[in-house]
């Protein structure tokens, strides 16, 4: 055997060897490279967006949420404003409640005072026939004499 055709022909099956590699293995390395890296890529992007968008919604979580905070509280301010008006209508029904009532028992009082005033008329005039029969001895006619008893209770 001769090294020279060994050594030639090995190099010339490393030749063939080198070009089917690139002639049929090579490209589909080359493409399954590229996908990937575009794959990776556009993962990365992803994130990006991704990241962002969350950072956007985190933002926009806030503002609802402190737009829901004011809202709450002008709910509470406006529930507050209204139970002090209900309590000052209340208030004020109690007190033209009371009042009501306050005429309506000085009515009532003043009747009871006339009613009084009408039986201590007609007492004082049965007191004062019974005395001034005593006096004249006689029994006096209470018709005869009516209108000058009434004159006198009136004067009472």
């Amino acid at each position: 055997m001769n090294i020279n055709l060994t050594l030639f022909s090995q190099a010339l099956t490393f030749a063939i060897l080198i070009w089917f590699t690139v002639k049929f293995v090579w490209p589909p390395l080359l493409a399954a490279m590229e996908s990937r890296q575009k794959t990776i890529a556009d993962g990365l992007a992803d994130a990006e967006r991704a990241r962002h968008d969350l950072e956007m919604a985190a933002k926009r979580s806030a503002d609802i949420l402190r737009e829901a905070k004011e809202k709450a509280g002008e709910i509470v301010a406006s529930g507050e404003k209204r139970g002090s008006e209900i309590v000052e209508q209340a208030k004020a029904q109690a007190k033209v409640e009371g009042d009501r009532i306050i005429a309506g028992a000085k009515a009532e009082i003043d009747q009871e005072v006339f009613r009084a005033r009408e039986q201590l008329r007609t007492q004082v005039s049965a007191i004062a026939l019974a005395g001034a029969g005593k006096i004249l001895g006689r029994e006096i006619d209470a018709k005869a004499h009516n209108d000058l008893l009434d004159k006198l209770v009136a004067e009472l």
